[in-house]
């Protein structure tokens, strides 16, 4: 096995970007699915011509990521904003993978001592 990030980069309309991330406050069903360990959703600062958004997901496997990019929940999940009546801000999008080779995590009060 091999643990992995995904990095979804969301362009967004200049301004909005704290709109879109708001819509990832409530964990979703992605949370559930086997093999997910983390995600993050970065807001890029100080961006010139829009807002960029990361939404980053940690995996124990390629494998488990595919399983949840391949459900039906990720679809439904996507459905519901192309459903909404109000215009979106979202311009476009790019996913980029990532093999995790290097992990610091913090350390155990007692190992400090």
């Amino acid at each position: 096995m091999q643990m992995m990030t995904a990095v979804n980069t969301i362009f967004v309309e200049k301004g909005k970007g704290e709109q879109v991330t708001a819509r990832f406050q409530r964990a979703k069903t992605v949370h559930t699915f086997e093999g997910f360990i983390r995600m993050e959703v970065l807001l890029k600062q100080d961006a010139e011509d829009q807002d960029e958004v990361k939404v980053c997901t940690t995996w124990e496997d390629e494998k488990y990521f595919q399983n949840w990019l391949n459900s039906r929940e990720n679809a439904k999940s996507h459905e519901s904003k192309a459903q909404s009546t109000e215009p979106s801000p979202i311009l476009g999008n790019e996913l980029t993978k990532f093999a995790v080779k290097v992990q610091h995590l913090p350390a155990e009060i007692s190992e400090v001592k």
